[in-house]
């Protein structure tokens, strides 16, 4: 059995989850595949049904309304035990990224983070994943019982394949707590995050100021995108959060478009974006590195570029 660790955000299941339960599908031939939740309510978990999830497992309970790595990592790695899964798989989100390493130290697992390619060979995981700030990718073959692998958004395809669904309910464990989580403040966030986006269009130093950065608002409102940002300018005290930031210190991301407005290409931002399927690159220096990377290219000034496109984009969203 495949076990894919599935997020809800909203009532709703995350897109970077449905891509790695997706995967588990396809890996799993007909072998079962069973969608694990956890939280303090998993209402919206049915729909893991309509993408691949012979089984879907629920660890429901108020002590799990917000997420704490011990007990979280703690029902993960209980819920594979329970099922006897061989492989567990979810979704490298912020989330994913902290508790998948430790449930595979509870399972004495071997595990492969952010991978871009899954396949089974002699009955266990074999994975590509990008290494060296993506400048190589590596083939990890698993030698552990059981293997845990987390998949990097928007690099495999949420496919819809519907199955049985048969829901089961699992207890939630006593856990010793190192840490207990007593208040969340959160700062309202974006329109979607960085690591699910589609399209994204991010500045760099180019923009000179924080207030420029309406013109890449302007583009990704008329084209169904958001905003990004590079190191430099969140660091340049333009009042850009590090939400935006995209890059080796920031957050990786593989959109279908990404527009680079005003960012060189140093290498710790390609490390973030260089996964995605069609980079498009603005820069009045034709020497920028970011232009060697980029599918299409155009050099000129960002401040008369970006205007013309955004009003080219809204040309065409009104005449379909």
């Amino acid at each position: 059995m495949i076990l894919v660790f599935c997020e809800l955000k909203d009532g709703k299941i995350r897109k970077a989850s449905l891509e790695a339960l997706s995967e588990a599908r396809k890996l799993s031939g007909e072998a079962p595949v069973a969608a694990l939740f956890v939280g303090a309510s998993c209402a919206g978990s049915s729909d893991a049904a309509a993408f691949g999830a012979d089984a879907i497992i629920k660890v429901e309970g108020p002590a799990l309304g917000a997420y704490s790595s011990d007990l979280f990592a703690a029902v993960i790695a209980d819920a594979v035990k329970a099922k006897g899964a061989t492989a567990l798989l979810g979704a490298a989100t912020p989330l994913g990224k902290d508790v998948l390493p430790r449930v595979a130290a509870k399972l004495d697992a071997g595990y492969a983070a952010e991978v871009t390619s899954l396949a089974l060979v002699g009955g266990k995981l074999q994975a590509i994943r990008p290494v060296y700030a993506g400048k190589a990718f590596a083939t990890v073959d698993f030698t552990s019982g059981i293997q845990v692998a987390s998949t990097r958004p928007n690099v495999f395809s949420a496919t819809e394949c519907p199955k049985a669904g048969a829901v089961e309910t699992l207890p939630v464990p006593a856990v010793d707590f190192k840490a207990i989580v007593k208040e969340i403040l959160a700062k309202g966030g974006g329109k979607q995050d960085l690591t699910e986006a589609d399209v994204i269009v991010a500045g760099g130093r180019g923009l000179k100021e924080g207030a420029n950065f309406k013109l890449l608002e302007d583009l990704a409102d008329a084209i169904g995108g958001v905003v990004g940002a590079s190191r430099a300018a969140v660091d340049a005290g333009w009042g850009i959060p590090h939400s935006m930031q995209v890059g080796q210190t920031g957050k990786v991301v593989s959109p279908t478009l990404y527009i680079a407005c005003g960012i060189s290409g140093a290498i710790q931002h390609v490390a973030g974006m260089s996964g995605s399927k069609v980079i498009v690159a603005i820069n009045k220096d034709p020497e920028a590195p970011i232009f060697k990377l980029a599918n299409y290219g155009i050099v000129g000034d960002l401040f008369e570029v970006l205007p013309e496109l955004t009003k080219a984009a809204k040309a065409l969203s009104l005449a379909k």
